[in-house]
């Protein structure tokens, strides 16, 4: 039984990855599903070729499936293209996303694939404080909502950064504090499970608007054992 879920390189489908591996499901493979357009609905665009060398240090297979238009019918069609042809459960990140829940409950349903999703329907501080407890480094790539400032780019997100910001949230605007609405999205770093960590070696910080992005430009793994592990904040 082949065991897939679809990761994006952020903490939501990493972490719901690895606690499937710790549940017993032992996931065979991490697959993306890369979007032409950068505001997809459905799927996470930012740092997406990240995921390969994430794989890599997880001793797991990677696939990329290229998404070629833009419309809701071209990103359901290449899920579906991209989940069809194995059997086993489908595990994704979604915690609120009714939008993307339905549509891959649909999908697969139809593929005769279970879809497990850890994380759906829990607090979103409390997924936020799990992932980090459980030990994932986790790094804010991309942010699009008012309280959350460029300055923030590339922060290791820790309790005290969720800390400041569901104090943004009060103060400025409401977000969701996992991100789930786009407001803010992620790349791991470290995850206990992984024989090497991801050393981001340029990074190209982007900011236009309310939007801000770090586009990592260049990447590499690094054992753990080396002398500058563990990473500083």
């Amino acid at each position: 039984m082949t065991v897939t879920a679809l990761v994006s390189g952020g903490k939501d489908s990493i972490y719901s990855a690895y606690l499937a591996d710790t549940q017993g499901m032992t996931v065979d493979e991490l697959v993306v599903l890369r979007p032409a357009d950068p505001d997809s609905m459905m799927f996470h665009t930012p740092n997406l070729s990240m995921v390969a060398l994430q794989a890599r240090a997880w001793g797991k297979a990677a696939r990329t499936i290229d998404v070629p238009g833009s419309s809701e019918t071209d990103e359901l069609h290449a899920a579906r293209q991209a989940l069809a042809g194995v059997r086993g459960p489908v595990v994704t990140g979604a915690i609120a996303s009714t939008y993307q829940w339905s549509r891959l409950q649909a999908i697969t349903f139809d593929l005769g694939r279970p879809l497990y999703a850890p994380l759906w329907g829990k607090e979103p501080g409390r997924v936020v404080r799990e992932e980090i407890g459980a030990g994932l480094d986790i790094r804010l790539v991309h942010l699009a909502a008012e309280p959350l400032t460029p300055d923030l780019l590339g922060r290791r997100l820790d309790l005290a950064l969720v800390e400041e910001i569901e104090r943004r949230s009060r103060e400025v605007r409401a977000v969701h504090i996992a991100g789930e609405g786009g407001e803010y999205e992620t790349l791991v770093t470290d995850l206990p499970a992984w024989t090497h960590r991801l050393v981001l070696d340029r990074v190209e910080p982007v900011v236009e608007g309310s939007t801000s992005r770090w586009v990592v430009r260049g990447a590499h793994l690094e054992p753990k054992g080396h002398p500058g592990y563990p990473p500083q904040p």
